[in-house]
């Protein structure tokens, strides 16, 4: 059973440690790290580790690269400008792990006790939601004139954003999530999660919050990062 102590460091966690709690948790990171690390350790104890390897004997090695042709079509952000390339147009394999799970940096090990802090972990910018439907309340669609300057456009955007933000509000309209709002629900999400992988049984009352927290798990870690980092003044 998981105590409230374990959990007492959820209160002060930024937006991109949300994602960070949640992507650590997914069973594949897992796997996918332990390939990782144990290669990169392999690599090391060959060439040598950064900055003194032997990086033109260690971009020659094929363990230095990521499974491209096991990824699948969606795992692997080709079109980024954030992969390095070695030999052959490949992807070196802590390169192919960012652009699988979303971040930019080193990975990280999914078992360590401590969030990272901004210097350890960057994430990549999110994929775009998909557009709300025409009839949606939270929908505002703005054009914009390409032949004419935009800083006034997106200036006048930005108060057309917030006013239809405020009249949202005098409706009775949910204000927009953000990290501070969710912090208590996320906490029991992981709670949930760790339950599980302790071997306890989810409550049927539980089953609803159970299955946001896999989508969350699963990728659904990214979407928090759309989020604002606080409650809107």
């Amino acid at each position: 059973m998981t105590t409230d102590d374990a959990y007492a460091h959820c209160a002060t966690l930024t937006r991109d440690q949300w994602a960070w709690e949640f992507l650590r948790r997914n069973p594949e990171y897992h796997s996918d790290y332990r390939q990782f690390i144990s290669t990169w350790h392999a690599l090391e104890a060959d060439y040598g580790a950064p900055p003194h390897r032997n990086f033109a004997q260690w971009k020659l090695d094929p363990r230095a690269y990521g499974p491209l042709n096991d990824a699948g079509p969606d795992a692997l952000d080709t079109a980024t400008d954030n992969l390095c390339i070695g030999e052959d147009d490949r992807v070196f394999i802590e390169c192919w792990m960012g652009a699988k799970w979303g971040f930019l940096k080193f990975p990280l090990d999914p078992e360590r006790a401590t969030p990272p802090d901004p210097t350890e972990l960057s994430w990549r910018q999110p994929p775009a939601p998909e557009p709300r439907p025409i009839d949606d309340a939270y929908r505002l669609d703005i054009p914009f004139d390409l032949s004419l300057p935009l800083p006034p456009q997106l200036e006048a955007a930005k108060f057309r954003l917030v006013s239809r933000a405020t009249e949202l509000r005098r409706a009775g309209h949910p204000a927009p999530l953000n990290v501070t709002s969710q912090c208590a629900k996320w906490t029991q999400m992981l709670r949930l999660l760790d339950v599980a992988v302790a071997g306890e049984t989810i409550r049927d009352e539980q089953a609803e919050l159970w299955h946001e927290a896999q989508v969350l798990m699963q990728g659904g870690y990214l979407g928090i990062l759309l989020l604002g980092e606080s409650r809107a003044s």
